[in-house]
Order: C-alpha cells, then sequence, then structure tokens
C-alpha cells in the first residue's frame, strides 16, 4: 500500500547485506501482518463488545469504521510523508503510534474510548504501511531479490486480510475480545525493535508538497458520509442534524475537488482520475471491498447471534475463505501474464458476488456445507481480484506515479470497505427492524447480502467491460 513514487531513488548499492535485507523484509511483513489481520479480526470480537461495552449495532460498526476512515483518509498522506522525512522514521512512529492505539482498545472502559483507540490504530496503520513498499524496494535493490520480496510481502497482506477472522475468533474464545488488541503490542515492539539497526534509512528528493486542506477536506468527507449511513436512522433521516450532515457530504468533496484543482502538488491529481485504467482499478476494488467487509461484519454476527456459534466458530465458520484466498493468490500472477488483467478480474469478482448471493439465498439457517461452498467461493473470487485490481493500477501510470497509483487503488480499496460496513449494517438494521437474531434478523441479512452481491456484480460488469484488453494490458 505504498504511495512512494520513486521508491528506489535512495537505494544502497546491490552490494548491500542480504541478512539485513532479510530482517528489513521481517520488520515490514511483522507491521503490514498487524494492519492487515486488525482489519478482519475485530468482526469476530463484536458480540463480545456489545456485551461488554453496551451499544446497538451502530456503534459494532463504528468499531469496524472508526479505523477504516482514518486508515483510509491518511494512505496518501502518510506515503508523502514518508518520502519527504524519511520512510524509516514514518514506519517506526506509524508502529508506535498503532502499538498506542491497540492499547488504547484493549484497556477501553467503554465504546467512545474504544472508539479513540481505533482512530489511533488506523492513524498508525496510515503511517506506516505506505512505507513498507518503499522501504523493501531500497532494501533489495536486485530486480530478482526485489521480486521474492515483494512476492512475500503480498502473500503476507493477502494471507493476514483473510486469517483475520480465524485468528481473532480464536483469540476472543481463549483469553477474551481484548486479546484481539494485546497481541499488536508484542508484534509491534518486536517489528520496532527489527528497525533500530537493520532498516535502511530512505527518502525521495522529488517528493511532493504536503497537502493539508485537501487531507482535512478527505477525512471530514469520508466520515461525514460514514456518519450519514451509520446514524441517519438513530438520528432521524429528515432531523435537523442528519441534513446538515448531509449538506457537508455534499458540500466536502465539491471543497475537495475545488482545494486539489489549486494546489499545485495535490493529494489526488485529478487528471489522473479523468479517463484510463485507473478509475477503473478503483471502481472495481471499491466494489469488491464493499461486498466483502460487510459480509464479513455480518456474518460473524449471524454465527454468534442466530447460529449460536462461539468466537472461534464463527472464526473457523468463515475458514473457507481464507484457505481459498491465500492458497490461490500466488496462482493469480501466472493468469495475469497468459491472460492479462481482464478475466481474472472480471471471474473475481463475480466468483465473489455468486458466492455472496448463493448466502443470500441461503439464508443464515442453511446447512453449514452450503454457507461454506459460498464462503469458498468467495475466496475464489477474492484471489483472483485482489492482486490484479493493483497491478492495472500501477500500469496504467508513468513509474515514477506507480507508488502513488498503488496508494489511489489501495485507498479506493479503503472507501469501498467503509462503506460497505455502513451501508450493508445499516440495510440490515432497517430490514430486521432492529432485532439480534429470529427471523427478523435473517431477513435483514438476506436484504444486506443482496445489496452486496449486487455492488460485487456492478464491479464484475466494469472490470469486463472496461479493463484494458489482454494484449495491450499486459
Amino acid at each position: 500500500m505504498s504511495t512512494a513514487q520513486t521508491a528506489s531513488a535512495a537505494a544502497p548499492t546491490p552490494t548491500a547485506a542480504l541478512p539485513r535485507a532479510g530482517v528489513t523484509l521481517i520488520a515490514t511483513c511483522l507491521a503490514l501482518f498487524l494492519g492487515q489481520v486488525d482489519t478482519t479480526a475485530v468482526n469476530v470480537a463484536l458480540p463480545a463488545v456489545r456485551h461488554d461495552l453496551s451499544g446497538g449495532l451502530a456503534g459494532l460498526q463504528w468499531v469496524v469504521d472508526a479505523y477504516n476512515v482514518t486508515f483510509a483518509a491518511l494512505l496518501l498522506t502518510g506515503g508523502t510523508l514518508g518520502d519527504r522525512f524519511g520512510r524509516r522514521q514514518l514506519f517506526r512512529i506509524g508502529v508506535a503510534v498503532f502499538v498506542l492505539g491497540s492499547t488504547a482498545c484493549a484497556l477501553a472502559p467503554g465504546l467512545p474510548v474504544l472508539l479513540a483507540g481505533r482512530v489511533t490504530q488506523g492513524a498508525g496503520a496510515g503511517m506506516m504501511l505506505p512505507q513498507s513498499l518503499a522501504i523493501l524496494a531500497t532494501a533489495f535493490p536486485g530486480r530478482r531479490e526485489r521480486n521474492r520480496a515483494m512476492a512475500a510481502w503480498s502473500l503476507v497482506a493477502g494471507s493476514g486480510l483473510a486469517v483475520g477472522p480465524t485468528l481473532g475468533g480464536l483469540a476472543v474464545q481463549t483469553l477474551g475480545w481484548q486479546s484481539i488488541f494485546w497481541v499488536n503490542v508484542p508484534i509491534g515492539v518486536a517489528a520496532l525493535a527489527l528497525t533500530l539497526r537493520h532498516v535502511p534509512e530512505s527518502r525521495n528528493p522529488d517528493a511532493r508538497t504536503l497537502d493539508p486542506l485537501g487531507q482535512v477536506l478527505a477525512v471530514v468527507s469520508l466520515a461525514l458520509i460514514t456518519f450519514v449511513v451509520v446514524q441517519g436512522r438513530e438520528l432521524g433521516w429528515t432531523s435537523p442534524a442528519t441534513l446538515l450532515c448531509v449538506a457537508g457530504c455534499v458540500a466536502g468533496p465539491v471543497a475537495f475537488v475545488a482545494a486539489e484543482r489549486r494546489h499545485r502538488a495535490p493529494m489526488i491529481p485529478l487528471p489522473l482520475l479523468r479517463r484510463g485504467q485507473l478509475p477503473v482499478s478503483m471502481i472495481v476494488a471499491a466494489c469488491m471491498t464493499f461486498g466483502m467487509y460487510g459480509m464479513l461484519m455480518l456474518t460473524s454476527l449471524m454465527f454468534q447471534q442466530e447460529r449460536g456459534a462461539s468466537a472461534l466458530g464463527a472464526g473457523m465458520g468463515m475458514l473457507p475463505l481464507a484457505v481459498a484466498a491465500t492458497v490461490l493468490s500466488p496462482l493469480t500472477g501466472r493468469l495475469v501474464t497468459k491472460h492479462g488483467p481482464r478475466l481474472p478480474m472480471t471471474a473475481g469478482m463475480a466468483a465473489m458476488g455468486l458466492g455472496i448471493l448463493i448466502y443470500a439465498v441461503a439464508g443464515a439457517d442453511a446447512g453449514l456445507l452450503v454457507l461454506e461452498t459460498a464462503f469458498t467461493i468467495i475466496g475464489v473470487g477474492l484471489a483472483l481480484n485482489t492482486g490484479p485490481v493493483v497491478g492495472v493500477a500501477v500500469s496504467a501510470v508513468a513509474p515514477e506515479l506507480a507508488g502513488l497509483a498503488s496508494g489511489l487503488a489501495n485507498l479506493a480499496r479503503m472507501f469501498g470497505a467503509t462503506l460497505g460496513v455502513a451501508v450493508q449494517g445499516t440495510v440490515m438494521d432497517l430490514a430486521a427492524d432492529g432485532a439480534t437474531s429470529g427471523p427478523h434478523f435473517v431477513h435483514g441479512l438476506r436484504i444486506a447480502l443482496t445489496v452486496a452481491c449486487t455492488v460485487e456484480f456492478a464491479g464484475a460488469v466494469v472490470a469486463y467491460r472496461y479493463v484494458a484488453n489482454p494484449r495491450s494490458a499486459a
């Protein structure tokens, strides 16, 4: 998830010691694992959090989205800060902030403190994760070694997201929901310790200037959109507070576009988004995570509140998704090499839509075999689409903008995840009339999953129609 434009600008000579580079790889992968696992592991802890800290479904949505909003909003600025002030330095600061936020979450006596900790975690992830690829590019200057390092990074990124629910379920079941945050502390400290001597420092001498106004407007706009979707029913859709926030949802993006047009080095160069493959990849990425992240949150509630499973049982129930995504991800590169990105992206989005559709039709009371089949199909689709969607973004721009394109693709992923959790949770709550189990809950889950699969199928159509043909894409 790097936004570094020229990660190799300050690369050491090819004689750099490989053991040192290996330690660098371990340090960056540890931090990456922290950020990725935390994104999905928290889902299985939601019923336990509700039991201990109270709060309705809206509160649980914020437990997930407080992290997602902050993470998404700071991705691009985090990369720029690393380019200007040192990637190793920002990596360390990000890991330290993430550990601080995790500690606050683990010690939270109530929901407000937990949400503040989640915001802090998101800020730390937004600083540390954009540096990881740039640091690896510096530590592994040889093309062959770099490709191997990037492959390891990609495997950790994909597997971290996929196995998060299972690992989180194990932690919650054995040690309580606080443990999913406590476990971040020793891992983060280990990553920090490894950076003290072994991780090289690098900067981009041509780094873009900061865009503070654009950053503030991006945070406010994304937060307001999420707030309206999550809190609209509780406040009243026509209440003055909701209508004021809706006005902010319109004014915020307009002000952001105006600010970006005037800034000489905008956070998001708007000409890049007007045409070409980059906006296509961003749309597909947002559709992908919209369906998956909302589905993961609702599935955790379904297993524990409707089917009476434990947190570990909920995590194990989603294990086929993790296994399929992890096992098949390395094979996707061969498909892209042979056929170009259109085929795996279209098939991947269609598979995710099909899996969620089977889940929606079968319902929460379906047989376990049907549900596990649906999750496996979703995992296959996730494996097919995750790598190519970023690859299309990076290949769509000049080499010096590759890091920025990667950051934009990942920004779209987190934006889709944020909206997916907010929209699907709210749709389910409305359709279920607030029920947490029983027939109304099952009905609400079906409606929410129908929204999710519709968005996934829309992403498949966009991929098939607009991703460049195999020859030109390859």
